[in-house]
């Protein structure tokens, strides 16, 4: 009965674990951006205040415009519920700096390409790993092997620590390598008001859970392969 409860909560969180890693790994929320800024065309003119949102992911980075209040209430709701119908969207690889920016710094744009590189194959082995370990938790059901139970359970303690580090470069890309300063000094050249407002997104918050979920499942599913290990001797 114990067993049962084992792999009935360990199938559970492994499933949302699954389920978790496969939106934040399709999803272009990680990251999201409001420029917002006012920008004179002569001494005596000046120009409707503009705001261009930003989002990315891994495989996308899309920006849009729109005339917002700077309210944060309404800024959320311009991004879930109002959105513009038509977004310019670019591969990250093409622009790997978190907004987008000249190539004048040709070794610190190799250096970000690079780093998104290490970035992204991590992701890959941890979307890799979460598969790999349902697998085997799904051949082992029928069969009771506790083989395959502790290689589900190892995989998805590897998935964990794979998003884990995901989330810490990311976190380290964000805040080290951006760079924002530069990029808001140059803005500023041509719009004195300029300001830059960056927040992560939900997707990225839905990575720390699935990375939970991943690791108390491998946990369950090892304790669960050596029960049966210890009961079949």
């Amino acid at each position: 009965m114990k067993l049962n409860v084992g792999i009935f909560f360990g199938g559970f969180f492994g499933a949302l674990g699954v389920l978790l890693f496969l939106v934040v790994f399709g999803t272009d929320y990680w990251l999201l951006a409001t420029e917002v800024g006012k920008c004179s065309e002569s001494l005596n003119d000046t120009v409707e205040e503009k705001v261009i949102f930003h989002h990315e992911g891994f495989f996308w980075r899309c920006w849009f415009s729109g005339n917002v209040d700077e309210n944060t209430d309404s800024i959320w709701k311009f991004w879930y519920t109002n959105q513009s119908p038509s977004k310019n969207c670019t591969h990250a690889y093409l622009s790997p700096f978190p907004l987008l920016r000249d190539k004048h710094n040709s070794t610190s744009y190799d250096s970000a390409i690079i780093y998104r590189g290490f970035w992204t194959v991590l992701m890959l082995l941890g979307v890799v790993s979460v598969l790999v370990a349902s697998f085997f938790i799904i051949c082992a059901a029928p069969f009771a092997s506790h083989v395959l139970y502790k290689a589900g359970g190892g995989f998805f303690i590897a998935a964990g620590i794979l998003f884990s580090l995901v989330v810490v470069m990311y976190v380290i890309w964000v805040q080290a390598m951006a760079d924002l300063e530069n990029y808001i000094n140059m803005k500023k050249m041509d719009c004195p008001d300029f300001a830059v407002y960056v927040r992560y997104g939900w997707s990225f918050m839905l990575a720390p859970i699935g990375i939970f979920f991943a690791l108390l499942a491998g946990m369950l599913f090892l304790l669960v392969g050596r029960t049966i290990y210890l009961h079949s001797d």
